[in-house]
């Protein structure tokens, strides 16, 4: 009795009656006409069968009758719906035969009837599963079997899935790949499909496993799928990458890539997986952006275009597009470098073409450098001094432009900016006077550029100062130049406002330190303890009772004379600074200067004053008979101190006699340069001619005679006396080399120091890392020349300040206290 066993009621129960009973019930629930079934009685006779020890025939059982209806009645149903242009797509044939459309209306009709055949299993199996209840829970646990739906799944995909269409042709599976991955085609080709009907069957591939164990990575999606899905998707967005690049522009290619990104994300989040969103996104990045990038930048509509034409959207989605598969985003930066370097070498071409052409007439400006106005209001500005403002206009215009690309297209991107930061740092310093033209600029903002401006605009100016600073590598070569332009501001009071330069001087001490702006802060300074020191001499001339009306008023600056750059005034050859310290005066100039003298030395003992006499002006009161309309007049002369002089030796002479510039030198001793210059201004410029110049001409000779002008007219009562100046505000050449010469010296200072610092804190150290350490210490003052340090080393061996080590492995030295 093999298959007869008793009953819960003592009753004989037969196995193969009972397995009857339960497989017509499972091909009434299989063609949908289960309303009439017990299900509480069909679980009862499975309950019967396990409890028996029959569980694994009537697992058997279960599974043969799944893949038999599978194998027989539902395979049937899915590959009737396959026609000869549909089973050809696996080998690409199959698109050629027939039209989209007929591939269309054909693979929706076979993705539906495979769709509802798997949605039907699962509802049959679940109804199934209710049935075998007890038989997943007893038989399938205690034999490590998989449960009977999870079996069943398994079948479907043996049965249905991995059975060949017919004889030597492809399984359904490589069938239903071929079909999705057309429809998606047609989808990338702007065509409408079904997506709901893709995504049933997508959901169907990944509740099912390649094996029984159900391994999660090991779904049919991911193993049978997806890679063909992907390979697929590579090979077409390569091919229309390179026909982008060939039919369209740059700014065409951007969106086109984006769009591509865009709507494969779609696609995974409605017809496919979106485990899938990842991997296909890399794709489209791979072909489109990570192999295109460069020669999308370099077409002739790339990046160059884009930066000349002001094309910010589409330089957006170029670096939009690259920083999706590159951080750093190298082609761009690249890129623009290159065209931050091209255009910033144009502007240091233009400086240096601009300084270089033939020079204009010499220019009528006062001895400090205040340009005197031509008729109509034009000033002269000499060209060099032109080159150099716009020059630095120039490098500002073009960072400007590329802050606002960062900003706007860029997304304020700190690689970006680093690479920009740098390029046009390399830019500023590879210009050799940019130090000097930065400096010029402001000095000319501070003297003109900030008049009439609100707050915020004077901000606006001093950041923009500060900017081009904050590039320079040789500060320390600035800082001479800035001193020397802010020394004539000062004490020919041409700056527009003290509180501005104070406000420029506490920036440049945030952004480069305290050592950097002592001297500046000291010229400061040394203007306030000169007021107050003027101050108090009137008061000492008041309390002497001296109330001469004719006496004459005297206004000082005393400067310390290591802090104050008094070569930037006319003058640099020893003799004439020598000839400054013997200048006659006339009596009553005498007669006050000596007055403050001993008035200084009284309130600072032991401290010698030396007068500069070339960087001081005199406001003079003169009398000309026929000056308004034949009638007399006088004027206020504002003029330099040796023109106060010259003129002052024409009051004791009658009025026709004459003075030879030999005379004129020897009762004043003023240098013969400067002496020929202020005669210049007062016997040959037309509105200033105070005195007759006999032979009359542009160049002052020797032998030539001057006297006073009784003809002069005009009717101006305040006469500006400016100095001819054959100079520019620029550095000439041999000013220049006395510059780097002297900013050499200092460097040397400045090296010298820094080793003996080191060396004193470290007591030994080998050569390379004193290098080292010396150059990281002076970077943010200059870039250190190597061979300026080793010379350096040198001299303080020598000097016995170091000593080489001689048993050391690598050339070291050691400090000697």
């Amino acid at each position: 009795m093999g298959n007869r066993f008793k009953g819960l009621n003592g009753a004989d129960v037969d196995f193969e009656t009972t397995w009857k009973v339960l497989e017509t019930a499972f091909k009434e629930i299989h063609t949908k006409n289960a309303s009439a079934l017990s299900f509480e009685e069909l679980y009862r006779n499975a309950y019967k069968i396990v409890l028996k020890k029959k569980g694994e025939e009537l697992y058997n059982n279960v599974a043969q009758f799944e893949a038999n209806w599978l194998s027989g009645e539902v395979r049937n149903r899915v590959v009737k719906q396959l026609t000869a242009p549909l089973l050809l797509l696996t080998d690409g044939t199959g698109r050629s035969l027939a039209t989209s459309a007929e591939r269309r209306v054909a693979g929706e009709s076979f993705l539906r009837a495979l769709k509802e055949s798997w949605e039907d299993h699962q509802v049959c199996m679940g109804m199934l599963t209710d049935v075998l209840m007890y038989m997943d829970r007893v038989y399938c646990t205690d034999h490590r079997q998989p449960s009977i739906f999870a079996k069943a799944m398994g079948l479907f995909r043996d049965q249905i899935l991995r059975s060949p269409v017919r004889p030597e042709s492809p399984d359904l599976i490589e069938v239903l790949t071929s079909i999705v991955l057309d429809q998606i085609q047609m989808h990338r080709d702007g065509e409408r499909i079904n997506s709901h009907l893709i995504k049933s069957n997508v959901y169907m591939l990944e509740g099912l496993y390649e094996s029984d164990q159900e391994v999660e990575d090991a779904k049919l999606y991911l193993r049978l799928f997806e890679p063909y899905f992907l390979q697929t998707s590579a090979m077409f967005y390569r091919e229309e990458g390179e026909r982008l690049l060939k039919e369209s522009d740059a700014g065409t290619y951007c969106k086109e890539a984006k769009r591509r990104i865009e709507e494969e994300s779609d696609r995974c989040r409605s017809t496919l997986s979106e485990s899938t969103t990842v991997k296909i996104q890399r794709v489209v990045e791979d072909e489109l952006i990570r192999h295109k990038m460069k020669g999308l930048i370099e077409m002739d509509s790339g990046v160059q275009y884009m930066v000349d034409n002001d094309k910010l959207y589409e330089l957006g989605l170029v670096f939009e597009l690259e920083a999706r598969v590159d951080a750093r985003k190298t082609e761009l930066t690249k890129a623009m470098q290159k065209i931050i370097n091209e255009m910033g070498t144009e502007i240091n071409n233009a400086a240096i073409n601009t300084s270089q052409a033939p020079p204009t007439a010499p220019s009528a400006q006062d001895e400090h450098g205040d340009d005197r106005q031509k008729p109509g209001g034009t000033r002269q500005i000499n060209q060099q001094t032109v080159a150099a403002l716009k020059w630095v206009e120039n490098v500002l215009a073009l960072k400007t432009r590329f802050d606002n690309i960062w900003k706007t297209a860029f997304a304020s991107d700190q690689t970006v900016h680093t690479a920009l930061e740098r390029s046009m740092g390399e830019i500023i310093n590879a210009f050799s006077r940019g130090s000097e033209y930065i400096s010029l600029f402001i000095d000319e903002n501070m003297k003109k550029g900030i008049r009439d401006k609100t707050e915020a605009e004077i901000d606006a100016t001093l950041e923009q100062a500060i900017t081009t600073v904050r590039y320079l590598q040789d500060k320390d070569i600035f800082e001479t130049y800035y001193k020397k332009h802010l020394c004539k501001r000062l004490l020919l009071k041409k700056s527009q406002s003290i509180d501005v330069e104070k406000q420029m001087i506490s920036r440049m001490k945030l952004e480069l330190g305290n050592s950097f702006t002592l001297k500046l802060e000291a010229m400061f300074k040394d203007m306030t303890l000169s007021e107050e020191l003027t101050s108090g001499y009137r008061k000492h001339v008041a309390q002497l009772g001296d109330a001469d009306p004719k006496r004459v008023d005297l206004s000082v600056s005393v400067l310390t004379s290591m802090t104050w750059p008094l070569e930037a005034f006319r003058g640099a050859s020893e003799d004439e600074r020598e000839g400054r310290s013997n200048i006659i005066f006339a009596a009553s100039i005498e007669r006050i200067k000596a007055g403050f003298e001993q008035f200084y030395s009284k309130k600072h003992s032991g401290r010698k004053l030396t007068w500069q006499t070339n960087m001081g002006d005199a406001d003079v009161k003169a009398h000309f008979p026929r000056s308004k309309n034949g009638r007399p007049m006088t004027h206020d002369i504002n003029c330099s101190t040796y023109a106060m002089l010259i003129l002052l030796l024409f009051n004791s002479l009658p009025s026709t006699t004459s003075l030879t510039l030999e005379e004129i030198q020897a009762k004043t001793n003023i240098p013969e340069n400067d002496l020929k210059r202020n005669l210049q201004s007062l016997a040959v410029a037309p509105k200033t001619r105070f005195l007759v110049k006999e032979p009359m001409s542009r160049e002052i000779n020797a032998g030539d005679r001057f006297s006073y002008n009784e003809n002069f007219s005009s009717k101006i009562i305040k006469i500006k006396v400016g100095v001819v100046s054959a100079g520019n505000k620029v550095e000439g050449d041999r000013e220049r080399k006395e510059t780097e010469k002297k900013n050499n010296d200092s460097r040397g200072f400045a090296i010298e120091a820094a080793v003996v610092r080191i060396m004193k804190q470290r007591k030994s150290l080998p050569h390379a890392q004193l290098l080292t350490e010396t150059i990281s210490q002076l970077s943010t003052q200059f870039k250190p020349d190597v061979n300026m340090i080793k010379k350096k080393i040198e001299s303080l061996i020598e000097r016995e300040y170091l000593e080489r080590i001689e048993e050391a492995a690598v050339p070291s030295y050691k400090y000697l206290a």
